[in-house]
């Protein structure tokens, strides 16, 4: 079994009031306080077959050019999801099963180009705006029992499960890999950085609050009893992790790397891209209304966040 990062965005930043405020409030954390981001999914090559763990940014995102006041950053381009999938020395035609952790644009925005694959989405979310056109998926429901703490899973192929984690979305789901006696523990956003991990806090960005809790609180029951190694979609973290095979210990965190962050002025394009789902607001496309004369208490049309979760493109 290997286990590979398909590494897309590198240099982001997640604020400690983002990333640790979703319970206590923002304003119990310092906006100053940035940890280091960054955007990968994961491939598992069984050896019998490839596996995606999500499907990156759709080609064309444009990268948001973040300020002093943005809560979140997602990155720079280092390439495309695609491209970084064909670095690793993959064809999309290789992959035959993709398992979603959750409907955000930054998790499901390539679906569409792996013809011969079978989508494995928590049955919640097939109704999702994302997955709408796609023919191949498979709604999971669950239905083979609970796996260890977790109680509701479903096998994949030996050693490889998808497991039921509401909260973040109403159909959110994690991946666990077992493998020479170590547990690869593959989620989207269940925490932004480690250190919101280490320090039980939950992110800003949740559809069910009291389930995030609850799905926290057995990931980290999980991790205390298990040798896991914990791999985030948005952190350098969460590659950093697999590719060291550390295991998470909750008793001694690993120490924090702070994010350098450079906010030298960028000409500005009328744009704005949402840092959860990656949807791009453009003027042009409502009637030349600029995102700063929206109503304050707009949303996201598309994962409904609020106006201060939005960057400059």
């Amino acid at each position: 079994m290997i286990i590979k990062a398909v590494k897309f965005r590198k240099d982001g930043f997640y604020t400690q009031p983002f990333a640790f405020g979703g319970e206590e409030g923002m304003d119990k954390f310092d906006p100053s306080v940035r940890y280091r981001g960054s955007l990968q999914n994961y491939l598992i090559d069984t050896g019998k077959e490839i596996i995606l763990v999500d499907t990156g940014l759709p080609a064309g995102t444009p990268e948001e050019k973040p300020d002093e006041s943005s809560l979140a950053f997602t990155g720079k381009d280092i390439c495309s999801y695609m491209e970084a999938l064909a670095a690793l020395g993959y064809e999309p035609e290789q992959v035959s099963k993709i398992l979603l952790t959750h409907r955000h644009n930054d998790h499901s925005g390539e679906l569409a180009s792996f013809p011969n694959a079978r989508i494995y989405v928590n049955e919640a979310e097939m109704g999702a705006e994302e997955l709408k056109g796609l023919s191949n998926l498979i709604p999971v429901a669950f239905t083979d029992g609970a796996y260890y703490n977790f109680p509701e899973s479903q096998k994949i192929a030996d050693g490889i499960y998808l497991i039921k984690a509401t909260g973040h979305t109403r159909g959110n789901s994690i991946i666990i890999v077992e493998d020479e006696g170590l547990f690869y523990m593959l989620h989207g956003d269940i925490t932004y950085v480690d250190e919101a991990l280490y320090e039980d806090k939950l992110s800003v960005v949740f559809d069910d609050l009291p389930a995030a809790r609850e799905t926290q609180n057995r990931i980290r029951e999980f991790v205390g009893n298990h040798p896991t190694v914990y791999c985030g979609t948005h952190t350098p973290q969460g590659y950093e992790n697999l590719e060291a095979k550390r295991v998470m210990d909750l008793e001694h965190p690993v120490p924090t790397v702070y994010a350098q962050v450079d906010f030298s002025a960028q000409e500005a394009t009328g744009k704005y891209v949402c840092s959860i789902c990656g949807y791009v607001y453009d003027p042009e496309e409502h009637q030349g209304v600029a995102f700063e004369d929206l109503p304050e208490d707009w949303r996201c049309p598309r994962c409904k966040q609020p106006k201060s979760k939005f960057n400059r493109a």
